[in-house]
């Protein structure tokens, strides 16, 4: 133990004796004497709540050990003095016992970053700028749902879709709104209630939102998803606004954030004009606190008619100075007719004094009691009655609005849950009927939300919370934790409603995550903020594109040094965290112009590929619903001290869970090194770091140049032309025989024009035609193939899942003309599953045993051997074929050596490309197996298709079927992709 450990051992000790002895001789009364108030006691809640923390209080608690010292020190000194002096110390100690428990009782007060009147100002304008983006697009058009985003260029766009989160943070927004003085009682009523009406009218799954919405016909977009994360950040942020609006029942009618929210409306009004006295004026009067509902509902009624005259004399400008002007005009309005509905006394000057003398500013439960006050005010008026009436009415609506929100927060996530893995599955798929393969594993994660309101509700068990991954990184000498793509948002956004406990492990995490981006964003050489975001590239309805961006060091997704990609919404969320240095960047953003009309824009793209001749950056102009919600309640919890946290903690329900996130930093070391995860990747030039990328441009080497992929169990050897094989364990997949002068075993795939009928292949292999730009690129994670034929960019990329036992080959096809393509795609590999020795020596016979069948509705080939003993468990094999992106035809498959290379044919120039048509789609036993998979896809002008072909192996047909089920969705593959990287520089180390 520290010193200090057992310095507080021995002050404690007579109390701590006292209460022992204390409980003993109670409980043997009354189990021995009385025999009652056995099953007496007192819950550690009541006992919180009846407890005095003053100075006094910890006395009276604690008084038998200062008893003690004195007694003691009385004792000692009259019968043994000379050793008064040696018991002195433990006297002392004794005697400020209760001193010394209060004082370290006290709550650790976090010193808070004092801002600038500049800084300040800045947050409060993005605050009502970024209100301004609720107010305009959650109308009835949208039935009161937030649109996903809105994009300025090139034409202005409103994406009508919308997602739970969005939903959440939306209903949100309108309580932040409220806080900050925009939005009156009654506005936020109505719109919140608009918006749970439309939420009832919403198809649901086990009470669940599906993952995206319509908001113009509110039907649910195909396919029907359920998303973890989602659900869990609308169930908790429903539960926050529960808190919220029951909380509302409390509060004061009169605050003065209603006039500092007039003041930011008319500093934009300002900001747009200039110096203008009838602005000067206003401004100055709202300056002004009034000291009781009289006097404010006189400022509110000159605010009126000041914001009509402003009003008036603005009508009709260029820009948006006209909008803003009647906006100030109806907040104005708003909040007077607010005012006067709650407090119509206000006409009656008489009785307006009684009332004041009592309840300078009255709540609405105050209110709703004024008509039963008989000897309080002794002038009656209907007025009060009216008032009290129209109370009651409000505080009905907002327990019924909270109920509602209760009932729609009650959503059922066991489906969701893996029992065997402890972890959430990322979503469940409704339209096919089955949940997702992969999990939300990690702590530093967005669906941390989800986990702790699931294991708060008793819905998952609390082994959950500790089975999420807490991977260390150490960049700075402290570990912390790492998340998937080192974003802000995956370790801030759950900060929006739950809170942070002063060093702990998450605490600790969230803090190096930022000081980790505002050191990238420096060692960059521009402002700091990196999160998934839009960036600065369009499709061809020139829709801004989307994903996410990190820093490299704090995520494991690999590939994060490829891209700058600045997201504001980012620097706004750490604003919760550090304060001042996020204020600073903000003013350095909207320094360099990269604030819009509703706040800060999506991102800053700095990459040099996706930047036009000459520029140094790209602003992405729009604007996406959840990143504007999370703003807004993140400058709410920074300029108003963190009301939604305490609403969130508020419930009891999820007060008794805070524990989890009270957990310490451990005292182990990092388990991934800082340069495990690319702290800086670039890719070298040819002729640098051999070791790393090996790059060549023809395919005819003297010898084959062999590129070597694996990991552990499944391999993969291709050559620079593309030539090579597969392997599981100690079986062959596909045939391969070794020969320096003939490379044409392997898996192949084929490429046809359709409208010409010429065909090529991915790589040189196996139809050895020369196509322009060969590129054959081996690095350690991957193979990459590029050409070009004509106006058709070509790129392939081969890697091996470290997850799973499959490869991966994925074909990306860019169409560079002015007219639509016709692309048709054709695999072809030869099948073994034996060993290579077996397969060598008699090739025919280990062909007879090969059973291959067709799964039409997953474009999937499923391959075996028949067993010949009881005890032989042959393999599986499989082969898959997914796109996205272009238009794409049927998939057809090929089982049959004989029918695809034909009678007089070769792999050079097989039968089955000599015409446009679909394969035979034969499949069972034959005599010569193969595996091939077609399909075509169409390509406009400047159009992008994706293909990924899939071979993989297991031990039984299940395995086979749940890998087939897995790969069915593009993101596993990029997982895969971006975790081959990763697994192998771990392995390399």
């Amino acid at each position: 133990r520290t010193p200090s450990q057992i310095g507080l051992t021995l002050a404690f000790l007579p109390n701590d004796a006292f209460l022992s002895l204390t409980a003993i001789g109670q409980t043997l009364w009354r189990v021995f004497i009385t025999r009652r108030y056995l099953l007496e006691w007192v819950t550690s809640g009541e006992v919180a709540r009846s407890a005095r923390t003053d100075l006094a209080g910890s006395y009276a608690a604690m008084w038998f050990a200062p008893a003690i010292a004195l007694g003691g020190a009385v004792s000692l000194g009259l019968m043994q003095p000379a050793r008064w002096v040696v018991a002195l110390p433990f006297f002392a100690l004794w005697l400020t016992a209760p001193w010394i428990a209060w004082w370290i009782s006290l709550p650790i007060e976090q010193p808070t970053p004092e801002l600038s009147v500049e800084q300040l100002t800045l947050l409060r304008r993005i605050a009502r700028k970024t209100w301004h983006f609720f107010e305009t697009f959650v109308t009835a058009e949208e039935n009161w749902l937030p649109p996903d985003n809105f994009q300025e260029e090139p034409t202005p766009a409103v994406a009508a879709r919308t997602s739970p989160t969005n939903i959440g943070l939306s209903l949100l927004a309108n309580l932040a709104a409220h806080d900050f003085g925009y939005l009156p009682l009654g506005r936020l009523l109505e719109r919140t209630q608009a918006t749970i009406d439309t939420l009832h009218r919403l198809e649901r799954h086990r009470g669940h939102f599906y993952n995206w919405y319509e908001t113009r016909t509110l039907r649910p977009l195909i396919p029907l998803y359920v998303s973890s994360v989602d659900s869990g950040n609308l169930a908790g942020h429903l539960l926050t606004l529960s808190c919220g609006l029951r909380g509302l029942v409390e509060e004061k009618i009169l605050d003065p954030q209603i006039f500092l929210g007039l003041r930011d409306t008319l500093a934009l009004v300002k900001r747009l004009t200039g110096e203008n006295p009838l602005i000067s004026q206003l401004d100055a009067e709202l300056a002004q606190t009034p000291s009781d509902l009289r006097a404010a509902a006189t400022l509110l009624q000159r605010a009126v008619e000041q914001s009509e005259k402003i009003s008036s004399a603005l009508a009709n400008r260029e820009g948006n100075l006209t909008a803003w002007a009647q906006t100030l005009q109806r907040s104005c309005a708003e909040h007077l007719d607010e005012l006067n509905f709650h407090a119509p006394w206000l006409t009656d000057g008489n009785l307006t004094s009684k009332i004041a003398q009592v309840h300078a500013a009255p709540s609405l439960r105050e209110i709703a009691t004024f008509d039963q006050l008989d000897g309080q005010f002794p002038v009656r008026s209907e007025v009060l009655g009216e008032a009290s009436k129209r109370a009651r009415e409000r505080v009905r609506a907002l327990e019924t609005l909270a109920s509602q929100c209760d009932e729609l927060a009650g959503m059922d996530f066991s489906f969701l849950f893996d029992k065997a893995r402890n972890l959430f599955a990322i979503g469940f798929n409704v339209t096919e009927g089955r949940r997702d393969l992969s999990f939300y594993d990690l702590l530093a994660s967005e669906a941390r939300l989800c986990s702790y309101l699931a294991i708060a509700e008793g819905q998952v068990p609390q082994e959950h919370w500790f089975a999420l991954g807490r991977l260390l990184v150490a960049p700075g000498g402290e570990p912390i934790l790492v998340s998937w793509s080192g974003s802000m948002f995956e370790y801030l956004m759950p900060l929006l409603v739950m809170p942070s406990y002063r060093g702990t492990l998450l605490d600790r995490a969230c803090k190096t995550a930022v000081e980790l981006q505002i050191e990238y964003g420096n060692s960059r050489g521009v402002p700091w903020g990196v999160s998934e975001s839009g960036f600065n590239q369009g499709d061809v309805k020139q829709t801004y594109q989307y994903r996410a961006f990190g820093v490299p060091g704090l995520g494991l997704k690999r590939g994060l040094a490829e891209d700058l990609v600045i997201a504001p919404y980012a620097t706004v969320l750490a604003l919760m965290v550090a304060p001042r240095e996020a204020s600073e960047n903000l003013q350095r953003l909207a320094g360099d112009g990269r604030e819009g009309d509703f706040g800060f824009y999506e991102a800053v793209d700095y990459t040099p590929s996706r930047l036009p001749p000459d520029e140094s950056s790209a602003t992405v102009r729009s604007y996406m619903a959840h990143h504007q919600g999370m703003s807004l309640l993140a400058l709410v919890s920074s300029l108003r001290d963190l009301p939604m946290q305490r609403r969130f903690m508020s419930r009891p329900l999820l007060k008794a869970a805070d524990l989890l996130l009270q957990e310490r930093l451990p005292k182990t070391e990092a388990s991934v090194l800082p340069e495990d995860l690319e702290l800086e990747e670039t890719r070298p030039r040819f002729g640098e770091g051999e070791d790393v990328m090996r790059v060549f441009k023809t395919p005819m080497s003297r010898t084959p140049e062999i590129h070597l992929l694996s990991n552990g169990r499944y391999h993969v050897a291709i050559s620079n032309a593309g030539g090579g094989y597969s392997r599981w364990k100690d079986l062959a997949l596909t045939r391969w025989r070794e020969d320096a002068t003939c490379d044409y075993w392997g898996t192949f795939l084929y490429l046809r024009d359709a409208t010409t009928g010429e065909f090529w292949s991915a790589a040189y292999q196996p139809t050895l035609r020369a196509t322009k730009n060969y590129e054959a690129i081996f690095t350690q994670a991957r193979a990459e193939f590029r050409q070009r034929r004509g106006n058709l960019e070509l790129h392939t990329e081969l890697s091996v899942s470290p997850e799973d036992d499959v490869e991966l080959r994925r074909v990306t096809l860019t169409n560079h003309s002015s007219a639509t393509r016709t692309i048709e795609l054709t695999s072809y590999a030869e099948v073994v599953l034996a060993t290579q020795a077996a397969d060598e020596v008699h090739p025919t016979f280990s062909n007879l045993f090969v059973q291959t069948e067709f799964v039409r509705d997953s474009s999937a080939i499923l391959c075996t051997r028949r067993a010949r003993t009881a005890e032989e468990k042959p393999p599986w094999l499989l082969h898959l074929l997914v796109g996205q992106g272009g238009t794409h035809g049927e998939t057809s498959c090929e089982t049959d050596r004989a029918r695809f290379v034909g009678r007089d044919g070769n792999l050079a120039n097989p039968a089955a490309m000599q015409k446009v048509a679909p394969l035979s789609n034969t499949a069972g036993s034959v005599l010569d197996p193969i595996i091939s998979l077609r399909r075509t896809v169409t390509l406009q002008p400047d159009e992008i298709a994706i293909l990924d072909f899939v071979i993989g192996a297991a031990e039984n047909r299940e395995t086979v079927n749940a890998l087939v089920e897995k790969y069915q969705h593009f993101r596993m593959a990029d997982r895969a992709f971006d975790l081959a990287w990763t697994h192998s520089q771990v392995i390399l180390r």
